[in-house]
């Protein structure tokens, strides 16, 4: 498991990354990140307490791009803790 913080405009949370289980998923996410494809991207999502939800930079959630160049598979492993929790990856594309 691999800790990734991320900053926002209202505040710092945490993201569990499992890149031994979703390794597709995982890189995919750290590159655009490192490449600041995040940076002004908001959250058009929120459910207080619950969930966010982001990353696409239509604010649509209608999905972005993929270093893999389209859309991509995602498998969650069994071993993950949550494997519902991949779901962001499979809307990329």
């Amino acid at each position: 498991m691999e800790d990734v913080r991320v900053d926002t405009s209202m505040g710092t949370f945490t993201v569990e990354l499992y890149p031994n289980q979703a390794p597709k998923a995982c890189r995919n996410f750290t590159e655009l990140a490192r490449k600041g494809y995040y940076d002004g991207v908001v959250f058009h999502r929120i459910i207080k307490d619950f969930m966010l939800q982001g990353g696409d930079p239509t604010g649509t959630g209608r999905g972005g791009d993929s270093i893999f160049g389209g859309k991509f598979e995602v498998r969650a492993h069994s071993k993950c803790p949550e494997p519902h929790q991949y779901r962001f990856a499979r809307k990329v594309g």
